[in-house]
C-alpha cells in the first residue's frame, strides 16, 4: 500500500517546515504533540503529548532515514507502545518533501512500506487529508481548522 498526497499551499517552504518539526507548529496540528529528536540521519524521533499514558504518551516513533532542513524529511513510523503490544513489529515510511512552486510550495506526503498486516493503514488513509489540510490551512491563514477532536 503506497497513500501519496500533493498539496499545493501559499506559504514558503520554511513556514512549512517550521509547523512540521517545531513545538508551536506540531502542537496545533500533531493532536498536542511534540516532535522529540536531535533530527539527523539516523536519530531516533519520537511524537510526544496527551493521551492514554498521560501527557508524554508516545504517539508515533520512529528513527530518520533523511533530514534536509525546509526541504525533505523522511522516517520509519511505529505506532506507539499504548497502540499495540506489538508497535516494534509496525511499522511504514514517512517522506515530506517541499519544493517551491511560484510563490507557493508544493508539500508532498507519501506514506508507504507497511509492514505485511498492519493494521493503521486504513486509518492513515482517512486521517492524512485532515492533518495536511490543516497544515495547509495553518500555513495560509494563521488558524487551524476545527474537527471537533
Amino acid at each position: 500500500m503506497k497513500l501519496n498526497y500533493e498539496f499545493y499551499i501559499n506559504a514558503t517552504p520554511e513556514a512549512i517546515w517550521n509547523i512540521l518539526v517545531t513545538p508551536e507548529g506540531t502542537r496545533q496540528i500533531f493532536y498536542g504533540c511534540v516532535l522529540r529528536s536531535t533530527f539527523e540521519p539516523g536519530a531516533d524521533y519520537a511524537y510526544v503529548g496527551p493521551g492514554s499514558e498521560g501527557d508524554e504518551t508516545v504517539h508515533v516513533y520512529g528513527k530518520w532515514l533523511e533530514f534536509e532542513p525546509c526541504r525533505k524529511m523522511s522516517c520509519t513510523e511505529h505506532p506507539g507502545p499504548s497502540y499495540a503490544p506489538n508497535h516494534a513489529e509496525l511499522e511504514s515510511r514517512m517522506t515530506f518533501t517541499l519544493e517551491p512552486v511560484g510563490t507557493c510550495t508544493k508539500l508532498t506526503l507519501v506514506n508507504d512500506e507497511f509492514s505485511p498486516g498492519h493494521p493503521s493503514v486504513q486509518k492513515a488513509a482517512d486521517t492524512w487529508w485532515m492533518l495536511l489540510s490543516n497544515i495547509k490551512t495553518l500555513a495560509e491563514t494563521g488558524k487551524t481548522l476545527d474537527f471537533g477532536w
